[in-house]
């Protein structure tokens, strides 16, 4: 009798349970034509939003973040999904780790926020070549972003990988993407190609379906190439734009419906050499206000903005080549660091006055750590460790050869040659058509020579004899992830010119500095010849302990050139120290092993090396310092660069 006792227990609690839990087939979103607004399960409903990028934070930060967005009073969040991170090459998928999509979407879900996806295929973003995998670019003949059906065919392949796994994650279908942006911008790219667009709306819906709204985003001058019928028209501006001309501009493309900011910006991004971009408190929060006043959606571009770890920052070209800084702190509400800012607090309360926020105190800011000066010990030239950084030995060509054409995607790669005769004077070297992509490193039988940049008119003048061996290490800044349609290739686009010969007759040796320093250093086995006088391409290294509780660090590097560190085998990024403005890199704690281990900090130096090579860790970032030549505008955390006219970017 108890299997059947059991069973009518089953049989009457089942109804309950079914109006207990949420039903997916009665979640809805949309839009509300009728009223200019949306509907979220038939209630009105406007979505006060941020952006984080979970590709530019740790995965053991996810967490803290996200509950402080929530704190902050949002109640929904934004972010891209880059190609080029999950796919890495052709066919090759990667959602493990801080790659876990999954896992960031279930992550923002605890927090109680409901997700505005945008899954490209193009972000720009500020990220590496805006999300495109670089090995599109194996093609040298492919038109990103149009209907060349080569791109089509791989933008499809990923789609049907990408598309499905979030499914499952669709408001309706009980999770809690509420909508999914169709491309990025596309009306400031130039291609306007129509067909391109219905392509992919096409794709969206066959995997997909009906429900999710999907939309697009603009910015003012592009509203007419970037929307598409039957998906929903979306804008983009910032608090020094007129928003009544905006919106009003809006309205001729979308007529009814929430007016909706895509992309509210709260601060603005850094290039090297420029000066950090902040935003004042008060401009940003009245913005805010008046939109909401509106009963606009809005969502703030960045609210946290991460960093750009290793080679992932992307470029801009408005008039020259501009590569992005390591930090995106972007002079967002939650600092690079994860810490709450006194604009955060502003604009917690203008969201105040419109819905309800989560009582209780925020987390307190993360604790920081000292530490140093440290004195770094030289390990050897870079040359030293050809046969490791490329172990399968160099690829021959008459004329030098791309990143792209070598499948080489990031970072660096050397090029060598020799001299056909004697050069008995110094003589012009250079490369013709501003085919150095990015920065050269040129050295003449080991001695470093000088640097040859992109988009300058830059000649060295060289010597050497008959069998000198000239070689070229190329870096690869990042590539174009915004203000130009042609595909960003790198390395040299040229063959160089030593006084009237083309040089001829290249090996170029892909290099993986990354393994060299994960695996090969930490191994202490390596004994190479070291340089008497130190320059050019160098690495340095240094183990030191923990004394105390680990925190959050910033590493500075005063009197040190430009380079790549490493801290326990994870790539930091880029510094620059003698361009600025960025003069510290963000070091989680979790990266530093605890009291009782030996940590190990590598350096890439790719020009000159201080007098004292040492760094410091210090408990406060220096993003706001612009070196020209020696002089050192100011080293200040707490001075701020003027407030600059803001400046409609893609993102």
């Amino acid at each position: 009798m108890a299997p059947k006792k059991l069973s009518c227990l089953h049989s009457l609690l089942l109804p309950l349970l079914t109006l207990l839990l949420p039903q997916a087939d009665t979640r809805s979103f949309v839009v509300d034509r009728d009223h200019d607004r949306f509907l979220l399960d038939g209630d009105p409903f406007r979505y006060v939003s941020g952006s984080l990028h979970y590709f530019r934070v740790p995965r053991v930060l996810w967490a803290d973040r996200l509950l402080k967005m929530r704190w902050s009073g949002l109640n929904a969040i934004q972010f891209y999904v880059p190609w080029n991170y999950h796919e890495p090459q052709p066919g090759v998928y990667n959602f493990n780790g801080s790659r876990d999509l999954i896992a960031f979407l279930n992550e923002a879900a605890l927090a109680n926020l409901l997700v505005i996806l945008r899954p490209g295929p193009y972000i720009c973003a500020e990220w590496e070549m805006g999300g495109l995998p670089s090995w599109l670019l194996r093609k040298p003949e492919i038109h990103l972003r149009t209907s060349d059906p080569d791109f089509l065919a791989a933008v499809d392949s990923w789609f049907k990988v990408l598309l499905p796994k979030i499914y499952p994650w669709l408001y309706h279908n009980g999770g809690n993407i509420i909508s999914i942006q169709v491309e990025n911008e596309y009306g400031s790219y130039g291609a306007c190609d129509s067909s391109y667009m219905r392509h992919l709306a096409g794709l969206f819906r066959a995997l997909l379906g009906e429900k999710i709204l999907l939309f697009t985003t603009d910015g003012p001058e592009g509203l007419q190439c970037g929307s598409l019928q039957g998906l929903y028209t979306t804008v983009d501006f910032g608090p020094a734009d007129n928003m009544t001309k905006i919106f009003t501009l809006l309205r001729k493309y979308e007529p009814h419906g929430p007016l909706v900011n895509s992309e509210y910006y709260t601060g603005w991004l850094d290039y090297w050499g420029q000066n950090h971009s902040t935003r004042s408190v008060s401009a940003i929060t009245k913005g805010l206000e008046n939109m909401l006043e509106l009963g606009a959606s809005v969502n703030m571009y960045m609210f946290h903005g991460g960093t750009n770890f290793g080679y992932w920052n992307g470029a801009d070209k408005k008039g020259r080549f501009l590569p992005i800084t390591t930090s995106y702190d972007y002079d967002a509400p939650i600092s690079e660091a994860g810490d709450p800012t006194p604009k955060l607090f502003a604009l917690r309360n203008v969201i105040s006055k419109f819905q309800e926020v989560p009582l209780g105190p925020l987390p307190p800011p993360s604790p920081k750590m000292m530490l140093g000066p440290l004195t770094l010990h030289l390990v050897g030239h870079l040359l030293a460790f050809l046969d490791l950084l490329c172990p399968h030995g160099p690829i021959n060509s008459i004329l030098p050869m791309t990143f792209e054409a070598v499948k080489q995607d990031h970072g660096f790669m050397l090029y060598r040659t020799y001299l056909t005769h004697t050069i008995f004077e110094p003589t012009p070297f250079w490369v013709p058509n501003n085919g150095v992509h990015d920065r050269a490193y040129v050295m003449v039988d080991g001695v470093f020579q000088g640097v040859l940049e992109r988009n300058m008119r830059d000649k060295l003048f060289l010597m050497g004899k008959l069998g000198s061996k000239l070689d070229i290490l190329l870096e690869n800044m990042g590539r174009l992830s915004f203000g130009s349609n042609s595909s960003d290739f790198k390395g040299l686009l040229e063959p160089p010119i030593l006084g009237h010969t083309v040089l001829t007759q290249w090996m170029m040796f892909p290099l993986k500095i990354d393994k060299l320093v994960k695996w090969w250093f930490p191994l202490q086995l390596l004994k190479r010849p070291h340089p008497q006088a130190p320059s050019g391409p160098t690495f340095y290294s240094k183990t030191f302990p923990i004394v105390g509780s680990a925190g959050d660090t910033f590493l500075y590097l005063p009197g040190w050139t430009k380079g790549q560190v490493w801290i326990n085998g994870f790539n930091l990024g880029r510094y620059w120290t003698t361009r600025g403005p960025q003069q510290t890199l963000y070091v989680p704690r979790f990266l530093l092993f605890p009291k009782g281990a030996l940590n190990k900090i590598t350096l890439l130096e790719l020009e000159n090396v201080p007098l004292q090579p040492q760094v410091q860790f210090l408990d406060k970032p220096i993003l706001n310092s612009t070196l020209h030549g020696l002089r050192i505008d100011s080293l200040s955390a707490d001075t701020l660069s003027a407030s600059e006219p803001m400046e409609l970017s893609g993102h």
